[in-house]
């Protein structure tokens, strides 16, 4: 009778046991309001140092939340990625859906695709929200053209063992005088 033993490489038994992100990072994420950046904070920094003004708030006035929020409808994404306090992410390689409140989806893809528009499609259809993605290493990057004709970059990382998002983002709006840098940290939580 013979005795026959498997033993796993090192190396691929580590790997075997390490979470992959792109599937660790689905879930439904809540956010830390005391652990985020206050996005209006973060606005009115970006319009002093575009050297542009902010309107006092007298000192008995009540502080408004999402005072910056709203706008052109061609300015939704940045709404959402910067006020929005739900995000529920779904990963089917390649492709990402990221969803707010009110169910706006943001769908893009990770494999590298290319996308070609012409100015018949954007007075035809209006324009479109255009997202894609990128791995790098555990940190997932995700460029957006928003419909106003400006950028988004956005870095997701993974903390607590799973448990935290961490969102790092710099918002170019097209009309806006200078970047709004802006850091949200979410938590996971059960859907509602």
């Amino acid at each position: 009778m013979a005795i026959i033993l498997c033993v796993p490489l090192h190396g691929a038994a580590r790997q075997a046991s390490a979470p992959d992100p792109r599937q660790e990072i689905s879930g439904y994420w809540v956010i830390n309001d005391e652990l985020s950046d206050n996005t209006d904070d973060q606005v009115e920094e970006a319009i002093r140092a575009a050297g542009g003004k902010v309107q006092r708030r007298s000192w008995f006035s009540k502080r408004e939340e999402d005072r910056y929020r709203g706008g052109p409808a061609d300015q939704e994404l940045y709404d959402r990625v910067s006020y929005d306090d739900v995000l529920t992410i779904q990963y089917d390689a390649p492709e990402f859906v990221f969803e707010y409140a009110d169910n706006y989806r943001r769908v893009f893809h990770t494999d590298g695709r290319k996308r070609s528009t012409g100015a018949s499609d954007y007075y035809e259809s209006g324009g479109e929200d255009f997202s894609f993605g990128n791995w790098n290493g555990s940190e997932l990057i995700v460029e957006g053209r928003p419909r106003d004709g400006g950028y988004t970059l956005e870095s997701y990382t993974l903390e607590q063992q799973g448990q935290r998002l961490r969102v790092v983002m710099t918002l170019e709006p097209f009309v806006f005088g200078g970047p709004i840098h802006l850091t949200r940290v979410y938590d996971r939580a059960s859907p509602p």
